[in-house]
């Protein structure tokens, strides 16, 4: 999970879920803590399903 894609395409990462910031990258703070919570959910929920997905090259998941 990061924010700088083409950061983490350069050092090689396989599998890559976009974040949403430098500072929070799970959430958003100016947001309702219902919002911020439903943010987190989806990235980790995601997160876990690029770990559990058969690649044959770097990957950037769709959030």
């Amino acid at each position: 999970m990061c924010n700088l894609i083409p950061v983490a395409k350069t050092a090689g990462s396989n599998r890559i879920v976009p974040t949403i910031s430098i500072p929070y990258p799970l959430g958003d703070p100016g947001t309702p803590k219902e919002e911020q919570w439903r943010l987190r959910y989806h990235r980790t929920k995601t997160a876990l399903a690029a770990l559990a997905t058969d690649i044959e090259e770097q990957t950037v998941f769709k959030v």
